[in-house]
């Protein structure tokens, strides 16, 4: 096994194996780490690989992460050794094949939360909460009308408000699954 993480939680060992592009960490049975643990949120943290090697990335999490002791801002590559505390769980990152990157790649924070009115907020909330509670490592968000449900708002005041925020957040193209990209997006930024 080339790289893996060494999983301590609960007394015991495990090691899982460095493959494929992504590895996610989180509460819920889905994820490649699964972490049994209400301090850790269902799908809380990332492992993601580029050409240079293996990056973090917390997910908005409710209680965050931290390498070698240091709270996690923003993705950061990992080197051989480094220890990822999440929750209750010590994950010890081993990869001794990967040669040190030769150039810098930095990665961008991410942009700050625009303005937003309370509806907005509520709908942005509420759309939101399925990334943030439940069970699936990858929800679907609300419908419109599950949503108009819930807040007491028509449908069609749903809508104006969700063609707010995807232009307040950057998603103008009329793509299908814009609702799931503007939650990531809300998530991503700190805004839900």
């Amino acid at each position: 096994m080339t790289g893996h993480l060494e999983v301590h939680e609960g007394g015991g060992v495990r090691l899982v194996a460095l493959a494929g592009p992504l590895l996610s960490i989180g509460r819920a049975p889905a994820n490649e780490v699964a972490i049994d643990s209400r301090r850790v949120s269902r799908l809380h943290a990332v492992l993601e690989r580029f050409p240079s090697g293996w990056s973090i990335r917390d997910l908005g999490s409710t209680n965050g992460t931290s390498v070698n002791g240091v709270p996690l801002r923003q993705a950061r590559p990992l080197h051989d050794g480094d220890r990822i505390d999440i929750g209750p769980a010590r994950l010890l990152y081993r990869c001794p094949d990967v040669q040190p990157a030769t150039e810098t790649v930095t990665v961008e924070p991410a942009p700050a939360v625009p303005s937003l009115t309370r509806r907005e907020r509520d709908v942005l909330t509420a759309l939101c909460r399925p990334l943030t509670t439940g069970g699936q490592a990858f929800p679907e968000p609300p419908s419109v009308r599950e949503l108009a449900g819930e807040l007491g708002l028509s449908e069609s005041a749903v809508k104006k408000h969700l063609t707010n925020l995807y232009d307040k957040f950057g998603l103008t193209t009329n793509a299908d699954r814009r609702r799931p990209r503007l939650a990531s997006e809300a998530v991503r930024r700190g805004a839900a």
